[in-house]
Parts: C-alpha cells; sequence; structure tokens
C-alpha cells in the first residue's frame, strides 16, 4: 500500500526528528498519525501507528507455510481500488446492496454515497489509504455479520452523539489502522502482536477479515463507552487498539474467534 498515496498520513516532523499530527493534542512526539485528510479540519484523526524510541523491535523466524500465508494476505494488502475495474466496481455494487437492499443505486458516482458515510459521491477517492481490501473488510462484516453491520451503518444502538463518525470512512480507517497495528508490510513479524496474529492467520486464513470485524464492533461500543463525538474519533482509535493489543496476548487465544470482543458480533 502507498502510504503516501492520498488521505491517510498527516504527520508533522520536528527538529529533533519526532513527529506529531496537525491537531493541537498531547500526542507523544514520536507518535505516527494516520487520518482522512477531510476529516483532519473536522478535528478527526486516526491513530494508526505508535513506536516509541524506546520500543524494541523484535525479529520471527518464518517457515515457509507461515511465509506464504503472510505473502496471500500482503497481495491483498497492495491491491489498489481501480474504478476502471469491472471486479471492483462489482464489489462496490454488491456494498450497496447489503447496506440498502430494496434501495436502487443510481450510479458509481452519486450523492447516494454520502448516505453510507462516504466523503463525496464517489467512493474510489476514500479507497487511496486503505485499498481494495478496506472494501472486501467492508462486504465481509456485511455478508458474515449483517446484523451488527446494519446497527453500525444505521447508528441503532446506545445514545448517540449529535456528531457522529461516517460509517464507511471510519471503516477504511479501520483497515489502515490494523495494518499498521500488526506491521503486516512488513517482511515478517517485528512484534510479538504480528507474531501472534499470523499464528491465528495460519488457523483461518481470513483471520483479518474477521478482526476487523471485531474492530469496529469494538471501536463503536468504545465510542459509546466514552460519549464521543467527532472531536474524539483520535481517543477512541487509540482505546480501541490498546484493547486488542491486550485481547491477542491472552494466553488461550487459539483461534481469532476466541478474542473476547467476538462476542459483540451478532449475525
Amino acid at each position: 500500500m502507498d502510504q503516501n498515496a492520498g488521505s491517510f498520513l498527516a504527520v508533522r516532523r520536528l527538529s529533533g526528528g519526532g513527529i506529531v499530527h496537525h491537531h493541537h493534542s498531547h500526542s507523544s512526539p514520536a507518535e505516527v498519525v494516520g487520518a482522512s485528510t477531510a476529516w483532519i479540519g473536522k478535528g478527526l484523526s486516526c491513530v494508526c501507528a505508535q513506536r516509541r524510541d524506546s520500543d524494541a523491535r523484535l525479529s520471527f523466524e518464518l517457515s515457509r507455510i507461515q511465509e506464504d500465508c503472510l505473502q496471500r494476505l500482503q497481495n491483498r494488502i497492495e491491491v489498489q481500488y481501480d474504478s476502471s475495474n469491472l471486479e471492483h466496481q462489482k464489489a462496490l455494487k454488491a456494498l450497496w446492496r447489503a447496506s440498502f437492499p430494496g434501495t436502487e443505486l443510481l450510479g458509481l458516482v452519486s450523492d447516494q454515497w454520502k448516505e453510507m458515510g462516504w466523503q463525496g459521491k464517489d467512493p474510489s477517492t476514500d479507497f487511496r489509504g486503505g485499498g481494495f481490501i478496506s472494501l472486501e473488510n467492508l462486504l465481509y462484516f456485511s455478508k458474515n455479520f449483517p446484523k451488527s453491520f446494519q446497527e453500525l451503518l444505521c447508528k441503532k444502538n446506545g445514545d448517540r452523539a449529535l456528531w457522529e463518525y461516517p460509517f464507511a470512512v471510519a471503516g477504511v480507517n479501520v483497515t489502515f489502522m490494523l495494518i499498521q497495528m500488526l506491521d503486516l508490510q512488513a517482511a515478517k513479524p517485528t512484534s510479538l502482536i504480528g507474531a501472534v496474529f499470523l499464528n491465528l492467520l495460519l488457523e483461518n486464513d481470513r483471520a483479518f477479515d474477521i478482526l476487523y470485524c471485531i474492530t469496529f464492533k469494538l471501536m463503536d461500543q468504545k465510542w459509546l463507552e466514552m460519549h464521543a463525538t467527532y472531536m474524539d474519533f483520535n481517543s477512541v482509535i487509540k482505546s480501541t487498539r490498546r484493547q486488542l493489543e491486550r485481547e491477542l496476548l491472552l494466553e488461550d487465544i487459539q483461534r481469532i474467534e476466541d478474542m473476547p470482543s467476538y462476542r459483540f458480533l451478532a449475525r
């Protein structure tokens, strides 16, 4: 994935080499912040990676089977959304049907897409940072956990904020955050979290898609618990990431479905 392409990296380098985002916040100087640029002016930013100078970078040797498993996921990550690709168009139309069954889509470029939480009338412009896999993640969520998907799309649960997060764009940010958290663009895991996830991926080649669903649902739960508004999105994502890291390191996690937050998903 091209991290410089489009809409997800918003950082400012300090003279000492540290990095902070453009918002006035209390983030540490060595924190990398990813966000949709259209959210930046609205106070929204998504923390997609935290690397402090004291962090040790681990290295894990992989078997051939592990290498192949990781490579398959990385191949998916590298695919950019192509609005001229018929398969990509088909997937986007399928997402619309899953989101609003019975409502005719007027076109791949239409104001209707704003109802799903895209930033404009052309969703393809929002995939630049997340790539095609972010669309695949949303589509997997809609097909495998339709009840939870609709609850998040329509903001059905809890006491909702006056200014809510845009569903679709938040979904793309979730994909990007997970890729960064698990360091999935590295040749092999560089953290214990990444190594644990690779084992889960070996057990189930859809582990990343399932983790995406868990994360999106967990993020919404954190949003409600924190009585958040769009200005708090950064803090909500941080809290969600910390919870995911804790759960992935639990001793009894043998399958992705063993994660405690998996129970929040409903079919």
